[in-house]
């Protein structure tokens, strides 16, 4: 393999670029190689659907790796642009036939940059601080949400967005600044390391996996999830000691850390007899029952406790749809359709269980959505970091919503829920936007 160095100039990052992988983990002959380049997943990509370059398609994109491995291409900013501009929405693995495990190799190529390419400084200042001095420490976490929540009900929000200030200013700040969660008070921290029993006869024992960034701005939502799982007969323990589940960092190509968060959140569920654990959020959920992934090369003799780990992972919606489910629902007569999050439809293959739950409910209207397999555009913290596109495809999704003239939009991602709710709130409209199980927890406290 060619290792030596090439001068590109004009591109982001350093000037001094390496031509092949380098050390750490990297994408696979035997994955890459399964490509047969046949073209069917162009039209499911997001980027290409947009921009329509082959080099900005899952296709190309492999391409790509292939050039770097065999050292064509230097491991630079060419590269780089394009990998970062993936989505890693996984909708090519839904439509690829020959079973290219996509997903592996774009988040082994960011490991690959992360570990061998350098990104300018204050974008790898941030980049520090956000997934390895906040992600993964609970207290700083709930430091950071109170100070969020002060600053959003103090008016100090109010009176910055009245200036036009952040319209002023690079970087879209004013459209990334309407992504930002609410914070919810109490927090869902405090709650970790209880209990809740099931309501009448018990039937199932579960864990509920909170996430991290959930328990600020999704606290109500795991409180539903909580009073739903209940209804259903569910003794449900919220597990002390667990914490970020590492998804974000996978996506981002920070292996390690990922693989710290994990050992901890499956020694944190260990040696209890659960029947499930329960994740709210597609994107959780997945890398939960991928976290063997993260041991096959680094850490082999915990693949087997991930496995045992991941083989009871399941979405709320793949749990409540599989078990005979509590039918004292009131009736709910509201118009709805339903947003397919990526990582629930394309990496979890989870399609019919939230549907089956919303025909549910009584006087329910439920309306197919026109691609709703095809991404919103949040996608982890992309519609901060490529703002552009996720509001290309957010204006998309939002002309879609409207032909199905639906009062109600459910979805059942916590980051699909934010940017949806962007969506609506730019629009001007009045269409509500809820998690399934949401939906269910007003469902069973209408039936009283």
């Amino acid at each position: 393999m060619n290792r030596e160095t090439a001068i590109i100039p004009g591109q982001p990052g350093r000037d001094t670029k390496r031509s092949g992988f380098g050390p750490g983990e990297a994408p696979r002959w035997a994955d890459y190689s399964r490509c047969v380049h046949c073209g069917l997943c162009l039209n499911a990509c997001p980027t290409y659907r947009e921009l329509g370059l082959e080099m900005d398609s899952p296709r190309g994109r492999i391409y790509q790796m292939i050039q770097v491995e065999k050292g064509r291409l230097p491991l630079g900013g060419s590269f780089v642009q394009h990998i970062d501009l993936c989505l890693d929405c996984r909708a090519c693995e839904t439509a690829c036939p020959s079973g290219v495990e996509y997903g592996k190799l774009v988040e082994a190529a960011r490991a690959q940059i992360e570990t061998n390419y350098h990104r300018p400084p204050l974008a790898t200042l941030f980049r520090k601080l956000f997934y390895y001095e906040i992600l993964p420490h609970p207290r700083r976490l709930q430091l950071l949400g109170a100070l969020m929540r002060f600053y959003q009900r103090s008016g100090m929000e109010a009176a910055l967005r009245a200036t036009r200030l952040l319209s002023l200013l690079p970087g879209r700040l004013d459209q990334v600044a309407d992504l930002a969660p609410r914070m919810e008070k109490p927090f869902f921290y405090e709650r970790l390391g209880t209990t809740v029993p099931a309501e009448g006869t018990r039937r199932y024992r579960v864990a509920l996996f909170a996430g991290c960034i959930a328990n600020l701005s999704f606290a109500r939502l795991n409180d539903a999830t909580v009073r739903v799982l209940a209804k259903n007969g569910c003794e449900v323990v919220i597990v002390g000691e667990q914490t970020c589940c590492g998804a974000l960092h996978v996506h981002a190509g920070m292996r390690d850390i990922a693989r710290i968060l994990a050992r901890q959140n499956v020694q944190a569920f260990a040696g209890n007899d659960f029947d499930a654990v329960i994740s709210n959020a597609a994107g959780c959920g997945s890398v939960l029952k991928e976290y063997p992934l993260l041991f096959e090369e680094e850490g082999k003799e915990f693949h087997e406790s991930a496995r045992a780990f991941a083989a009871k992972v399941r979405d709320v919606t793949e749990f409540l749809a599989g078990i005979d489910l509590n039918r004292k629902l009131g009736t709910m007569k509201l118009r709805a359709t339903y947003q397919d999050p990526c990582h629930l439809g394309h990496a979890q293959r989870i399609r019919t269980a939230p549907r089956k739950l919303l025909t549910a409910v009584p006087g329910l209207e439920f309306i197919e959505l026109k691609e709703a397999e095809i991404c919103c555009g949040s996608a982890g913290v992309y519609n901060v970091v490529h703002n552009e596109m996720s509001n290309r495809l957010l204006e998309g999704k939002m002309r879609r919503i409207a032909e199905t003239r639906a009062d109600l939009i459910l979805t059942a991602n916590p980051g699909c829920l934010l940017q949806l709710r962007a969506g609506v709130r730019r629009e001007g409209n009045h269409r509500r936007v809820l998690h399934v199980v949401e939906l269910l927890d007003e469902a069973y406290r209408l039936a009283g």
